[in-house]
């Protein structure tokens, strides 16, 4: 049996996107227990991070475009069990070794589900155009966060266990998504001529190659930036801006989460070229920002940085999907929105590694120092790229709907 009404299959799709950066996030506030409890040095902390990433590139690869050809329905179950699995690992483990196999897990997880729940919402959206799609999915993603940071951080401060509660939440979480995609059609509509699925390299049609560009270099400069403060954010706030309760840290870190979503949801008209050209010039901001909290210690100077880097986040997250969302056909959908994902991960998982060294070895303050002109030069330059988004087939005003 199926879910017949489309909005119900809408917002199926995007509670799988939601649940996606819930799950992933989920750690977040928990990495400061795990240095403090299993002696873990910012560069295992980074590491197991980037884990997730780095796995999640390795299934984009081989099976970023699996669901144009056995259906959406079936590779987001597949997504979202993994995401069961390694919420369940986390929930359980005894020792430092075992919270790896849960990253991979979640790796795997997101990998299977993050595309095809972008091109569900796109195939069962039934108002408002690609715009409202990409707009949705992006504030859906940003709960995911927000839940992850709020949630955690509450119960690691006022709930017993706080290694481990928090994960049984995901786990219920993951486990009512589920039966919500069970209940999707077993095919969204072009599925079914599509070829036979074998493990291949993801093809882009020539004629999206420069739109994927662009679109991939916004999500990859909204996922450097959001690395460094997903990764290490917890740990700046209780080692440099002295803030001892998790909850208080958790609602800071949340403060990005929550201006992705009203940001996305305000400038969901807003062609993609303005959005990805203001989005790289948020983040640039961001960073600085993060580097004077740091710096001095400032817990307002980094709820300022919060919200810069949400404006940014939101504002390239929305262009970079929008641009594919309204120009990839549907055959080609979830394996081209798989190409954008596959950058902007490998390059998160990349900074977080490296930043989790340089820590380790130099301190945070000085990491922060060495890779914030990294990352403001990354957020510049796409900038950059935006402007020249005028000509090109594809690539002009591509969230109008």
């Amino acid at each position: 049996m199926s879910v017949t009404h489309p909005a119900t299959r809408f917002w199926a799709a995007a509670s799988v996107a939601m649940l996606a950066l819930w799950a992933s996030g989920s750690p977040t506030m928990i990495y400061p227990l795990y240095a403090h409890d299993w002696n873990m040095s910012p560069a295992a902390t980074t590491t197991l991070f980037a884990v997730y990433p780095l796995v999640l590139v390795v299934v984009l690869l081989v099976f970023g475009d699996i669901s144009d050809h056995i259906g959406r329905r079936a590779t987001m179950l597949a997504g979202v069990g993994a995401m069961f699995v390694g919420a369940l690992l986390f929930a359980v483990a005894p020792a430092e070794g075992w919270l790896f196999v849960a990253r991979a897990f979640q790796g795997i997880g997101v990998g299977l589900a993050m595309a095809p729940a972008s091109a569900a919402m796109v195939e069962f959206n039934t108002r408002g155009g690609t715009a409202r799609a990409s707009s949705v999915n992006t504030a859906a993603t940003a709960a995911g966060l927000a839940l992850a940071t709020i949630i955690a951080g509450a119960l690691v401060q006022y709930a017993p266990n706080p290694r481990q509660l928090s994960y049984w939440v995901v786990v219920v979480a993951a486990a009512l998504a589920f039966v919500a995609v069970l209940s999707l059609p077993k095919h969204v509509p072009d599925t079914q001529t599509a070829t036979r699925w074998r493990p291949r390299p993801i093809h882009v049609p020539a004629a999206l190659r420069g739109t994927v560009t662009a679109a991939a270099l916004a999500v990859t400069t909204a996922f450097a930036v959001g690395a460094v403060l997903l990764s290490l954010g917890a740990q700046i706030s209780a080692d440099l801006i002295h803030s001892s309760n998790t909850l208080v840290s958790g609602l800071v870190l949340a403060i990005t989460s929550v201006v992705i979503g009203i940001t996305a949801l305000a400038a969901k008209r807003m062609p993609a070229r303005v959005a990805i050209g203001i989005g790289g010039l948020a983040s640039a901001s961001a960073v600085a920002l993060l580097v004077v909290s740091a710096a001095t210690a400032s817990l307002p100077v980094f709820a300022v940085t919060s919200v810069a880097a949400g404006v940014g986040y939101g504002l390239l997250f929305l262009g970079g999907l929008g641009l594919v969302n309204k120009h990839a056909p549907a055959h080609h959908r979830a394996g081209t929105i798989s190409v954008v994902y596959t950058a902007a991960y490998l390059m998160q998982g990349i900074i977080a590694v490296l930043v989790g060294l340089e820590a380790t070895a130099v301190g945070l303050q000085t990491a922060l120092d060495v890779a914030a002109p990294v990352l403001i030069v990354l957020a510049l330059g796409t900038s950059a790229v935006a402007l020249r988004l005028r000509g090109g087939p594809g690539l002009v005003a591509a969230q109008e709907g």
